[in-house]
C-alpha cells in the first residue's frame, strides 16, 4: 500500500528532529545546552494552573462547542480588540488546539492547487510545507538582513499577481526575531487592500517585543475583513504543552474553519479553555517578568555572539531567537549546526531549516538560562579556535 501522492509534498519541523538527536546525546552522558526548541523555559503562571485544576474538579472534562465556548471566544475577542485597536466580536473567533491549526485549516479552506501564496523565507517551516501540500505555488520573499529582516517592498510588489490567494506575515518573526516596521505594514496594506486575497498574520509572539510594538495589519483601514490573525498562549504564558490557540477571521471563514474542525478534532479541551480565560483576564506580572528576562538574555547573548570570529548577530526586536550571520566562519549553516551539536553539545538550528534563504545563518533560542547562554558562547568560541 502506497501513501497518497500529497504526502510526498509535506514537510516537517527540524527543531523537533534536532531535539531528538540532542536527547540521544544526553542519554549517552553528554552535556547538551538546548537552544534549538522554541519553548519558554518558564513555568506556566500559577493562577492559570489553579484555574485548570478548578475546571477539572468542576467537570470541565466533556465535549465543548467546536469553535470554542462562547464566553472564552468573547474573552479573546475583547483581548484582541483591546491589544490591536480593532472591533472584533466573538463571531470572528475560532479556538483551536495550538497555533498551527490556524495555518492548516484556513489554508485548507482557501487555497486551491495552482494558487500562489506569498510567504517569508527564512520563515516558520510549516508555511511552505502547507503551501506545497495543498498543491499551491510557494512564492518566497527573502527576509534581508540589511532591512532588519523585513520584506523588500519593491520585490513584494513585483510578486503580486492575479493568482495570489494568500500572503503570510509573521511579526515578531521566527526565526529572525525581526519586527516588520509599521510603515512597511501600511505599505503592504495599501498594495493589497483592493485585491481579492487574504492575509494570514501570524502574531504568536505579539507580546514579546523589546522596542517598537508590532502593528497588526488587521488594525489598518479595510484590512480586518481580509485578515486571519493567529495568536495563542504557548509563548506569552509558557503554555506550549497545553495546546491552546485561536484565530480571528471574517465570520464566513470562521464558519468554514469550524466545519473542518468538526471533521478533525471535534473541539479543543474544555478545561484548557477555562485556563485560557484566566490567562487573559488574570494578572500579567509573571508574563511581563518572563519578557523582561528574555530582554536581558537577548542583550547578553547577542553581545557574546558578536565577539565570536566569523559571527555577526543583529539585535532581534522580538520573539526569543538570535539569528547570527555565520558566513565568516567558512562553514555552511548545516555543517556548523551539526558540528556544534556533536562536538560542543550546543543544540541549535541551521538557517536552512527555515528555507533556502536561511543559508549563512544559525538560529538560537535564548529561552534558556543566562548561565547556559554564556556557557554556550564559550563552547562555540573554543570550537572556532580549534578549527581556525
Amino acid at each position: 500500500m502506497k501513501l497518497a501522492e500529497r504526502m510526498s509534498r509535506i514537510g516537517t519541523e527540524t527543531a523537533f528532529e534536532v531535539l531528538v538527536r540532542a536527547r540521544a546525546l544526553e542519554a549517552q552522558g553528554r552535556s547538551v545546552i538546548h537552544l534549538e526548541i522554541g519553548e519558554p523555559d518558564f513555568a506556566t503562571p500559577g493562577h492559570i494552573i489553579e484555574e485548570a485544576k478548578r475546571a477539572l474538579d468542576q467537570g470541565w472534562t466533556h465535549y465543548g462547542p467546536t469553535q470554542g465556548y462562547p464566553e472564552f471566544r468573547a474573552t479573546i475577542a475583547s483581548y484582541v480588540s483591546r491589544t490591536r485597536g480593532i472591533q472584533a466580536g466573538p463571531e470572528r473567533v475560532v479556538v483551536v488546539p495550538g497555533g498551527k491549526p490556524v495555518i492548516f485549516f484556513p489554508m485548507l479552506a482557501l487555497v486551491d492547487p495552482g494558487d500562489e501564496v506569498i510567504y517569508p523565507n527564512p520563515g516558520f517551516p510549516i508555511y511552505e510545507s502547507m503551501i506545497r501540500f495543498l498543491g499551491a505555488e510557494p512564492v518566497a520573499i527573502p527576509l534581508v538582513e540589511n532591512r532588519s529582516f523585513s520584506f523588500d517592498l519593491d520585490l513584494f510588489r513585483s510578486k503580486l499577481t492575479g493568482r495570489t490567494k494568500l500572503i503570510i506575515l509573521n511579526s515578531p518573526q521566527n526565526p529572525t526575531g525581526g519586527v516588520i516596521p509599521s510603515e512597511d505594514i501600511r505599505a503592504i496594506a495599501d498594495m493589497v487592500r483592493d485585491r481579492d486575497l487574504m492575509i494570514l498574520s501570524d502574531e504568536i509572539y505579539s507580546r514579546i517585543y523589546y522596542d517598537e510594538a508590532p502593528v497588526s495589519i488587521a488594525s489598518l483601514p479595510g484590512m480586518l475583513d481580509k485578515t486571519i490573525l493567529l495568536d495563542g498562549f504557548s509563548k506569552t504564558y509558557a503554555m506550549t504543552g497545553w495546546r491552546l490557540g485561536y484565530g480571528v477571521m471574517p465570520p464566513w471563514l470562521a464558519e468554514a474553519v469550524g466545519t473542518l474542525l468538526v471533521n478533525s478534532n471535534s473541539c479543543t479541551a474544555s478545561f484548557t479553555q477555562r485556563a485560557g480565560m484566566a490567562a487573559l483576564d488574570g494578572p500579567q506580572d509573571e508574563a511581563e517578568r518572563m519578557i523582561a528576562e528574555f530582554h536581558r538574555r537577548r542583550d547578553a547573548f547577542c553581545a557574546g555572539l558578536n565577539t565570536l570570529p566569523g559571527f555577526r548577530c543583529p539585535l532581534p526586536e522580538g520573539a526569543f531567537y538570535a539569528f547570527p550571520n555565520i558566513r565568516g566562519t567558512g562553514l555552511s549553516s548545516r555543517e556548523l549546526a551539526d558540528r556544534l551539536l556533536t562536538e560542543t553539545g550546543v543544540a541549535c538550528l541551521a538557517g536552512t531549516a527555515f528555507g533556502a534563504f536561511g543559508e549563512g545563518y544559525l538560529r538560537f533560542s535564548y529561552a534558556n538560562s543566562y548561565e547556559n547562554l554564556a556557557e554556550a558562547v564559550e563552547r562555540i568560541r573554543r570550537f572556532l579556535e580549534r578549527n581556525r
